[in-house]
């Protein structure tokens, strides 16, 4: 990606993708560093993904209108 996201200014941070595989099982990294898995499958890897990063938003918004 080349381009900052919605909010952000100054340099493009480096970024890399949070799903790898070691050996037949697929993880997915969080922004903290922890590798959460494994999954069976890149799909049930993704899908988990998206599921964690809605549970963020979620907590995130929650906090905030505390």
């Amino acid at each position: 990606m080349t381009q900052n996201r919605q909010g952000e200014t100054g340099s493009v941070p480096f970024r890399s993708g949070r799903l790898f595989s070691v050996g037949m099982q697929w993880y997915f990294m969080t922004r903290e560093g922890l590798d959460r898995g494994p999954y069976m499958d890149k799909t049930n890897a993704e899908a988990e993904l998206m599921l964690f990063i809605q549970d963020q938003i979620t907590l995130d918004e929650r906090i905030a209108s505390n």
